[in-house]
């Protein structure tokens, strides 16, 4: 079983009256505080709305009108969860005390679970294992993977494999960059007897010599090799759109990336696991043994395997890391934003943007953008 919640931080109205006093900008909803002083500080009029909202209630911004963006714009604000207000929910923080507010809406994402299941808005049981049900959705998938939620999601029945399939961020580098280093070692040794030779099995007297000092060279070209390999998974398999009528293809999808576009905010699905992600490593590693000689093959595996493990932490940092502004992970973080929430056909570059500008899907860019 996973382990339960840490319970959440609570915050006296004095004390968040007292962050506002000092410059803070926390917002809520409901009972839930968000802290927007890094964010409000950072965005262009951030200051002049820091003083209009901080200390407000802004469920009625996100409840209404209606529109296509506000799922979004909740799971945007989720990023900044703080804790939550001490007393009454149905209250506001301002100027110290806690004011009624007899007109906000309810909450759908902050309700209780309900033992019924609404069929008609979420088409599967969220009290049951997800992997086994989404195939039934048929022509129904496609819409229905794209509209996110912020809850965890469970796939399996079985508690080991359900283990199996999360992982915590540092899982990654802990695994696969000790490998990567005395890969990396043996391979140069080998280099360096100076035996080994590239296309000698085709031909003895056209084959090149491979000394140590290609070993940078090659290393590069394995990052630069996975860079590309990043993209044309991300793109063609990861974002294929399954038949509607095959079961086990959209079983297949959501096991593989559906599962993070639901539920984009569930950190324990953000990183490859480590026993799928060797499966592809493995196949990665015998594809190239396959066509090169060992220690070439080998070199040009540890780079890739370096560039495996950055793309998994800027992805993981992509979803919750605070770049400064103006940085490189900076307009990274809004790219893949982006992508999840409005442009899920494009944009499909995490570490970098070469191949979206290459292929001709980057996302288009907005002159303006707007803040409610």
């Amino acid at each position: 079983m996973a382990p339960a919640p840490p319970p959440a931080v609570s915050f006296s109205p004095a004390e968040v009256q007292r962050r506002l006093a000092a410059g803070a900008c926390w917002v809520r909803c409901g009972a839930r505080l968000y802290d927007l002083t890094g964010f409000l500080r950072h965005h262009p009029g951030g200051e002049q709305l820091l003083r209009a909202r901080a200390g407000q209630d802004v469920s009625a911004d996100l409840d209404g009108p209606p529109h296509r963006h506000s799922a979004n714009a909740r799971l945007w604000l989720e990023q900044y969860y703080v804790g939550d207000l001490q007393g009454d929910p149905q209250g506001s923080v301002e100027n110290g005390t806690v004011t009624s507010v007899n007109t906000r809406k309810s909450d759908p994402f902050m309700e209780p679970k309900l033992k019924m299941v609404d069929w008609d808005q979420d088409l599967v049981d969220w009290q049951k294992p997800l992997l086994w049900q989404v195939g039934h959705l048929g022509e129904k998938y496609d819409e229905w993977v794209h509209q996110p939620v912020i809850r965890p999601i469970r796939l399996f029945h079985s508690d080991l494999i359900e283990s199996l399939s999360k992982s915590v961020w540092y899982s990654v580098p802990v695994i696969w960059m000790p490998l990567m280093l005395y890969l990396s070692w043996s391979y140069y040794q080998t280099l360096a007897q100076g035996n080994v030779r590239l296309f000698e099995s085709f031909s003895t007297e056209y084959s090149v010599a491979m000394p140590e000092s290609v070993f940078p060279g090659l290393f590069i070209m394995g990052l630069f090799l996975w860079s590309l390999l990043e993209y044309l998974i991300h793109r063609f398999l990861f974002h294929m759109k399954p038949p509607s009528n095959s079961y086990y293809l959209i079983m297949l999808h959501f096991v593989l990336h559906g599962q993070h576009h639901k539920a984009p905010f569930d950190d324990s699905r953000l990183v490859f696991p480590p026993v799928p992600a060797s499966l592809g490593i493995a196949l990665f590693y015998l594809i190239l043994r396959l066509l090169l000689p060992e220690a070439v093959g080998g070199v040009l595996f540890v780079g890739g395997l370096l560039g495996y493990v950055i793309y998994d932490m800027i992805h993981y940092y992509l979803h919750f890391g605070s770049p400064h502004k103006g940085s490189y992970l900076y307009h990274m973080k809004a790219h893949h934003a982006k992508h999840h929430f409005a442009f899920q056909k494009s944009g499909f570059g995490i570490s970098s943007k070469l191949w979206d500008h290459f292929f001709h899907t980057l996302i288009p860019e907005e002159p303006h953008l707007k803040m409610q």
